[in-house]
C-alpha cells in the first residue's frame, strides 16, 4: 500500500539518492497541450538539498519542453522506480523553477553536483523542485533490471562544445527556444557559463 510522507529524509531520502536515473513530468495548461515525461541519468545529476526541496542538472537536449512548461506553471511530478533491491516507487509531486546561469543562486546551487563536470554535458539549467506531496507505492509490476553504468555518448556529443557553439546549436531547434506548444522555453542566446 502506498505512503505520503512530510518530507524527503531518511530510508526515503537514501531510496532517490541511490536510484541510477529518474523521470520527470511537466504538462502546459492548456487541456490540448502536449504532456511530456523524461528519463533522467548520469548519477549525481541530482541533489536533495533539504526535507522538501531537490534539484537536478538539465543538459543540452533536443527540445525544452520541461523549461517551458515550468516557466508557464511550474507543475512538475517527479518519479523514482526500484529496478533491483525490494520493490518501490516514489514520486514527488511539486512546483518547480528553471535557474539559469545568469541567476544569483546558480554558483550556490551547482555546489550541490560534486560529482559532475558540467563543462561536458552543455548544462543549460538547474531545475530547482519544491515538493508539495511525497509518496510512495509498491512497485510490484516494475520489472527487476541491472545498472552497468552511464552512457558515455552525451558527453562525447557536448564536451566540443563551447557557450556560443552550444547557444548556436539550440537557436537552430524547432523545440528550444519555443516548446512543441508555442510556449516560451530555453532564454537565447545562452548567457555565458559562470567562472565561479
Amino acid at each position: 500500500m502506498g505512503k505520503t510522507y512530510e518530507r524527503i529524509d531518511g530510508r526515503l531520502r537514501t531510496f532517490i539518492e541511490e536510484q541510477p536515473m529518474f523521470f520527470t513530468a511537466t504538462a502546459p495548461l492548456a487541456a490540448d497541450g502536449t504532456v511530456n515525461l523524461s528519463p533522467k541519468g548520469l548519477r549525481g545529476c541530482l541533489a536533495v538539498l533539504d526535507e522538501h526541496t531537490l534539484a537536478y542538472l538539465d543538459f543540452a537536449g533536443s527540445n525544452a519542453e520541461t523549461i517551458a512548461h515550468l516557466r508557464e506553471n511550474g507543475r512538475i511530478t517527479l518519479m523514482w522506480c526500484a529496478f533491483s533491491g525490494p520493490p518501490n516507487i516514489v514520486r514527488v509531486h511539486g512546483r518547480g523553477e528553471p535557474v539559469f546561469r545568469d541567476d544569483p543562486r546558480w554558483t550556490d546551487l551547482i555546489g550541490h553536483f560534486p560529482d559532475i563536470d558540467p563543462s561536458v554535458h552543455g548544462l543549460r539549467a538547474i531545475i530547482l523542485v519544491r515538493a508539495e506531496l511525497i509518496r510512495d507505492t509498491c512497485g510490484y509490476a516494475v520489472p527487476l533490471m541491472t545498472y552497468d553504468a552511464d552512457r558515455d555518448l552525451h558527453a562525447q556529443r557536448f564536451a566540443r562544445e563551447d557557450d556560443a557553439s552550444l547557444s548556436a546549436y539550440f537557436a537552430g531547434k524547432p523545440h528550444v527556444a519555443t516548446s512543441i506548444d508555442g510556449l516560451p522555453g530555453l532564454p537565447l542566446p545562452l548567457p555565458p557559463t559562470p567562472t565561479h
